[in-house]
């Protein structure tokens, strides 16, 4: 999609794809080498980006081992109408805007470059309805306060919407990448950074909006559908908000 072609693949990957398809070695089919673009964060050349389109999406009908991803699953993603809650109706226009708005992407994903090609075959190997409902993607246009909930609701929360990217909360084990917080220690420079804001609510901001305010990082932000009031305000008592 970036215009490079199977020679920006990494090598280790090439091999073990060709090794993966027996004494034959045939080169890797466009729906297996889709796969490996989708899961992997080389998409994006930047050098700055860690996340891969499997990040923030499930390819299965519902998430497995009970994430709540930013993104909705994309099985079925190409028999769609529109995307983004009906605001893009061209779908490499809605990869596209993940691509530079997430994964730092310099320039958009041209339509006729292998990439772009591999992943529509690998997105429509998990797309089996031709035709499939158009998802609403609701945006909380002002932050507010929200009710808390259970702290242990709130963890289950963290462990299934956070941890992937954040790692544990008070260490950052296991996070993503270096730079992404570590919760809820990241507050203590708010008072400076964000003189008389409460710090639940610049979370909020941040989890509502993503990077699209400046609040730091580049975090996707989570739609009303993929993140209730109800559990926000759990998370939020669980990290002590």
């Amino acid at each position: 999609m970036s215009g490079a072609t199977w020679k920006a693949l990494p090598w280790v990957v090439l091999l073990t794809l060709a090794s993966a398809c027996g004494d034959d070695e045939k080169a890797p089919t466009a729906v297996e080498y889709g796969k490996l673009l989708f899961h992997d964060a080389r998409l994006s050349e930047s050098q700055f980006n860690s996340f891969s389109c499997s990040t923030c999406h499930a390819t299965t009908p519902t998430p497995q081992g009970g994430r709540m991803n930013s993104g909705y699953t994309l099985y079925n993603v190409v028999g769609r109408g529109s995307w983004w809650g009906g605001y893009e109706t061209n779908l490499l226009d809605a990869v596209n805007f993940c691509y530079v708005s997430f994964m730092r992407g310099v320039q958009k994903l041209p339509a006729d470059s292998p990439q772009s090609r591999a992943l529509y075959e690998y997105l429509s190997s998990i797309s089996p309805d031709t035709t499939s409902p158009a998802l609403p993607y609701t945006v909380v246009k002002d932050v507010r306060d929200v009710p808390r909930g259970s702290a242990e609701r709130g963890r289950a929360v963290y462990q299934a919407a956070c941890q992937e990217c954040h790692g544990e909360t008070h260490t950052g084990k296991g996070r993503l990448t270096e730079l992404a917080s570590i919760l809820p220690e990241v507050t203590r420079n708010y008072d400076e950074t964000f003189p008389g804001i409460p710090h639940s609510l610049v979370i909020i901001e941040k989890v509502r909006h993503g990077q699209f305010f400046g609040v730091g990082g580049n975090m996707p932000a989570y739609s009303v559908e993929a993140l209730s009031d109800e559990d926000l305000g759990a998370l939020l008592a669980y990290l002590g908000l």
